[in-house]
């Protein structure tokens, strides 16, 4: 006999018709809830996602967020685009109304094996690597989360010896208390912890204690993997119930992955060190990257993945889209797709990442982060920056405060009301050997829906430059 779900029956109210509402409401309504959507958008904007849903007798309320939706309702999810503070959502706690997300019911559910993965950077990289291993271990594995793909849309069709890879945001995670209970990831990872998303979060420390639900709740028996480089996640490991284990690009470590004499190393508590690979075979670009490996490793050690399949899936893995993806050469000029970096400290290890001349696409929408480290670096290391979108004027700003180094050229600032623009400024302004970066630093929510979009963007205006319409390929 099937054992009926726990919201069978249950008015469920979704705000957020995105990804993640999507799904969940697609799972409730299977599962026998009466499910009702509530998006701040109009439906002309929600078109194709209220076609996805229909014939489920799902209930739309759009263009607002009524406190009446929260009467005879026994549950509230919220999509990662809502925050924790919003009215209705404060109301819903106020009367004792469960609140949730996606993730959090795919937690109480699941009965696979997970690994969570969280940061201020590099949680796509480490969670595509992480999965990679398992998949080339043979192992079943289920890679999503915030990274695309939400993971209770997969629920049925997973089973007890299948390994779960998620990528879990600040936004996730804020919800993950210990009221209701919270189902932890058998093994976590806090990979660092920057100043990001402040707008929503407030402080430092709202933002670094939301990050830190991923492990708080975690059972005696679970594994937490920290970064020995940075101080935001190492402060951390008195807060882990069970076995903490790390990852260090500038130390060895006693149990965790490390760096030494260009080499990968891995080692178990109280076991001898193993060499995993040469730091030369890894594909991605940038020291940023060296850590994701040196975390995917840790992470897959830590569900028993062999190393033989840890160096198969590092040798093979050439990153994820909008990662420092190297889009076109044109004219001697490459062309990269970063549109991730939704953060200064991001944006600097994109540009870290090379040698070459660089011309820096930076801008979007801000997030009340400190831009002078950001701005600091740019006139050491970029030759022209174009800023478009929200930011421009408060990054010119900071750019000029900043100054020009001693013995640097005065750094060319342009202008671009938009994307598009700053694609074409860039191409009149580059030279054979320079790099074109978008790395934008702020989010895409002034002009796009996400960064994928804004990638996406970038990268088919880069090929209409590789071959103009009405010019024949060769």
């Amino acid at each position: 006999m099937v054992k009926q779900d726990e919201l069978a029956g249950k008015r469920l109210v979704i705000l957020g018709l995105a990804r993640q509402g999507k799904a969940l409401a697609r799972f409730a309504a299977q599962a026998g809830a009466q499910v009702v959507v509530s998006d701040l958008r109009a439906p002309d904007k929600l078109a194709d996602g209220l076609a996805e849903l229909t014939g489920l007798g799902i209930q739309f309320v759009l263009g607002e967020h009524p406190l009446s939706l929260l009467d005879g309702t026994d549950v509230l999810a919220v999509s990662g685009g809502v925050p924790a503070g919003a009215p209705i959502v404060q109301a819903a706690q106020a009367r004792g109304i469960r609140v949730t997300n996606d993730a959090l019911e795919f937690m109480r559910r699941t009965p696979a094996q997970v690994i969570g993965i969280t940061g201020s950077a590099g949680k796509t990289t480490t969670t595509a690597l992480t999965g990679a291993m398992g998949q080339a271990a043979g192992r079943t594995t289920w890679i999503g989360g915030n990274i695309g793909n939400p993971l209770i849309a997969d629920l049925a069709r997973m089973q007890p010896g299948d390994l779960v890879v998620q990528e879990l945001s600040s936004f996730q995670l804020e919800l993950w208390t210990s009221r209701p209970p919270v189902v932890p990831p058998a093994v976590a990872t806090v990979l660092n912890v920057t100043p990001n998303h402040l707008d929503r979060h407030g402080t430092l420390a709202a933002y670094a204690a939301a990050k830190a639900n991923i492990l708080r709740f975690q059972a005696e028996d679970g594994i937490t993997v920290l970064n020995a480089d940075d101080q935001g996640s190492e402060r951390m490991a008195g807060m882990a119930p069970g076995r903490v284990r790390w990852f260090s690009m500038a130390s060895l470590v006693d149990d965790g992955a490390y760096c030494r004499e260009g080499q990968i190393w891995l080692r178990g508590r109280g076991g001898e060190p193993q060499t995993v690979c040469d730091v030369a075979q890894i594909r991605l670009r940038g020291r940023h990257n060296l850590a994701n490996v040196l975390a995917a490793v840790t992470l897959a050690d830590s569900v028993g993945i062999p190393l033989a399949a840890m160096r198969q899936a590092i040798a093979d893995f050439r990153g994820v889209p909008h990662r420092l993806e190297m889009v076109a050469t044109i004219n001697g000029v490459q062309y990269v797709n970063d549109s991730i970096a939704t953060a200064p400290e991001r944006a600097m290890a994109a540009f870290a990442a090379f040698a070459e001349p660089l011309i820096l696409l930076a801008g979007g929408q801000d997030k009340d982060l400190v831009w002078e480290t950001w701005a600091q670096a740019v006139q050491r290391r970029v030759k022209t920056v174009v800023l478009f979108g929200a930011l421009a004027p408060l990054l010119a700003e900071r750019l000029a405060a900043a100054g020009t180094p001693p013995g640097r050229d005065v750094l060319r600032v342009v202008r671009a009301p938009d994307l598009a623009a700053a694609i074409s400024e860039a191409a009149g302004l580059a030279a054979p050997g320079d790099v074109v970066l978008l790395s934008p630093g702020g989010t895409s929510f002034d002009a796009f829906a996400d960064f994928a979009e804004r990638g996406d963007q970038f990268r088919c205006l880069v090929q209409a430059l590789a071959h103009p319409a009405g010019q024949q390929e060769a």
